[in-house]
């Protein structure tokens, strides 16, 4: 789709990630906001979103880097929005396959924007890339992980920082902790426990003492949509954590969760390990994000489970929490 200057938003967004759980939140703010055009970069393989007047999709193979910047150059992105990723859901993604798809193409991405005068690129990392601190993670702590998405992530994230610098590239990286909500329908947590649920069975899980932090994937995607609108920073690359900022054990969480909802599931807590190279503390400091963007988390956790029941479970006919 060809915009002339006359009739082009005030946001050209190429996105990818659209079919994930936070792009298709991003997705449904987009649709509604007029200043914003979207151009969603899909994988062949990836599930089919709604698109409406403002959002179009096109379907192409991410290894192709001609066509990567082939496509960049015609559509001229006010942003490009970079949320997608592999290797957070089951089976896992092959170790070295997540590495290339998580550096290669964000890096590729990167350079794409370098092409485009003003292009602001948003890069959408992850909380897991800290090295765990035992508090609230800040935007100046350390990356340092073995978790293979958190390093992949974190790899990634230093790497455009640094082409960021080297060819000054508009650059904003957002790292969001835990999250769910609509969308997120496949393998994680909460859809886990849900299929668990409408499947009559139970579910085994770590013993869920360590510290989360979780927040509804609609308050992150109104983060970055704050992101978009705002623009990048007069210089340098700016880091904003994204998160609910409360700390609590997984367990108290996922218990409170069940009980607000009314689901009936038996939770096996201890029935199985942790992964090895899983933080204990995973909770954000999001005194940056709230202070420049103007954002807080609104949603409670548990209506956001329920949006995602009601959407995905729809058997399962919960109760609806406050919002």
């Amino acid at each position: 789709m060809s915009l002339s200057p006359q009739h082009a938003p005030k946001h050209r967004i190429l996105l990818t990630g659209a079919s994930g759980t936070l792009g298709q939140n991003f997705l449904t703010l987009a649709a509604k906001a007029k200043d914003v055009h979207v151009k969603a970069i899909c994988r062949p393989e990836s599930k089919i979103i709604r698109s409406s007047a403002n959002i179009e999709l096109d379907f192409i193979d991410f290894s192709n880097k001609e066509l990567l910047l082939e496509t960049t150059l015609a559509y001229q992105p006010t942003c490009i929005l970079h949320c997608a990723a592999t290797g957070m859901h089951f089976p896992r993604t092959e170790w070295f396959e997540l590495i290339r798809f998580n550096v290669n193409v964000s890096i590729e991405l990167c350079e794409c924007a370098a092409y485009v005068p003003g292009c602001h690129f948003i890069y959408i990392g992850t909380g897991l890339a800290y090295k765990d601190q035992g508090r609230a993670l800040r935007e100046d702590d350390p990356l340092d992980t073995l978790h293979p998405y958190g390093a992949s992530k974190a790899a990634a994230d230093m790497l455009v920082r640094s082409a960021a610098a080297e060819f000054q590239v508009p650059t904003t990286v957002l790292r969001p902790f835990s999250f769910t909500g609509i969308g997120d329908d496949r393998t994680r947590l909460f859809a886990s426990i849900l299929r668990a649920a409408q499947e009559n069975r139970s579910m085994e899980l770590s013993d869920c003492t360590q510290i989360r932090d979780h927040c509804s994937a609609a308050d992150l995607a109104a983060a970055v949509m704050a992101c978009v609108q705002r623009g990048p920073a007069a210089s340098g690359t700016e880091i904003f954590n994204l998160g609910s900022g409360q700390s609590i054990p997984l367990r108290l969480l996922i218990e409170g969760c069940v009980k607000e909802l009314g689901l009936s599931v038996e939770l096996l807590f201890g029935a199985k390990p942790r992964h090895r190279f899983e933080p204990r503390h995973l909770v954000a400091d999001i005194t940056h994000a709230s202070s420049v963007l103007g954002w807080t988390p609104k949603q409670p956790l548990a209506h956001a489970l329920w949006q995602l029941a009601e959407e995905s479970f729809p058997s399962l006919k919960l109760r609806e929490p406050k919002p």
